[in-house]
């Protein structure tokens, strides 16, 4: 009886019912397909944690379904940052490799993320300011002097 229920984890037709009634199935099954793959991230996007074999449309699917599942992403791509971001903002907070499009999104969908951008930029700065003239408060005046004259400009 033991070894029966142990062989339904090699069966696509039930892996793939299970994931779908409980994503987190996905870690007894033990051939993992990209169709198998795909259905449980796109249930729960921290199931990638288990996934091997991550290709793109994977990750990239469980980022869309829960920005933090970038985690578990081996090698992340700025397309899978973005994706995060356009999910969750507050993930900023825990990409190293930040670009300035990367920034960009983030702000322009929370501002308050401008907190977490590790490299402050004139044009960052300009962007955050123009969506919302309380950017001024993380923005470091004496770096960006120019920043701040806009603001002083802004608030007459």
């Amino acid at each position: 009886m033991e070894k029966e229920n142990s062989l339904k984890w090699y069966d696509e037709k039930y892996c793939l019912q299970a994931v779908k009634e409980n994503p987190w199935t996905l870690q007894y099954v033990k051939n993992l397909t990209e169709k198998i793959c795909l259905k449980a991230v796109k249930r729960n996007g921290y199931v990638l944690q288990f996934v091997e074999n991550q290709t793109k449309e994977i990750c990239l699917e469980a980022v869309k379904q829960d920005g933090y599942a970038l985690q578990f992403i081996k090698n992340p791509t700025e397309e899978m940052y973005l994706e995060a971001i356009k999910q969750n903002p507050w993930v900023l907070q825990h990409i190293k490799n930040q670009t300035k499009e990367i920034c960009l999104a983030a702000i322009k969908q929370n501002l308050l993320t401008l907190q977490y951008v590790k490299n402050l930029t004139e044009e960052i700065c300009l962007e955050a300011l123009n969506q919302n003239k309380n950017a001024i408060n993380f923005i470091n005046i004496k770096k960006f002097p120019r920043i701040y004259e806009k603001y002083l400009f802004m608030i007459k």
